[in-house]
């Protein structure tokens, strides 16, 4: 087996399932309505909605820095703001997120391993430290939106 194919297995694992340490990210979002998605139930921590825009934007920059594009994230894009608290746009949110995430794993199956030691553009790191930091990030934050739909229970 390859490194691309480990990383792009890790990558499903933690974003859809079968993660070894419990939920995926989208295991976690699974039931969760807009509602609860824009509660804040927890003092001083970000919304389950603010994280799942938080993800898009990650995997967004990680899939423009695998095909040589440098992008910079601004505080303003790394967090940006819910605009609308709809069943809708709540249905919008997961639907890029699942989109953007595609979207990557697409890009990573085009690279070979030889790939992997090429520095990420814009960064001091190399394209394997930035996707196996797109796959703890995502379970980082499938931990956190766990606690807070725990918190909404």
């Amino acid at each position: 087996m390859s490194e691309i194919d480990r990383i792009q297995d890790q990558l499903k694992r933690a974003f859809d399932g079968e993660a070894w340490h419990g939920p995926s990210v989208m295991e976690v979002l699974d039931g969760v309505t807009a509602e609860q998605a824009a509660s804040k139930p927890v003092s001083r921590a970000h919304s389950i909605w603010e994280i799942v825009l938080h993800l898009q934007t990650w995997e967004a920059i990680a899939c423009k820095r695998i095909h040589s594009e440098a992008v910079e994230a601004t505080p303003d894009i790394d967090w940006p703001p819910v605009k609308e608290i709809t069943k809708p746009a709540w249905a919008a949110a997961i639907h890029a997120l699942r989109a953007g995430h595609h979207g990557l794993r697409v890009g990573v199956a085009k690279l070979d391993d030889s790939d992997l030691i090429r520095t990420a553009p814009g960064t001091g790191y190399s394209l394997y430290f930035l996707l196996h930091g797109v796959i703890q990030h995502d379970l980082y934050h499938a931990g956190q939106m766990a606690l807070i739909k725990r918190a909404l229970a």
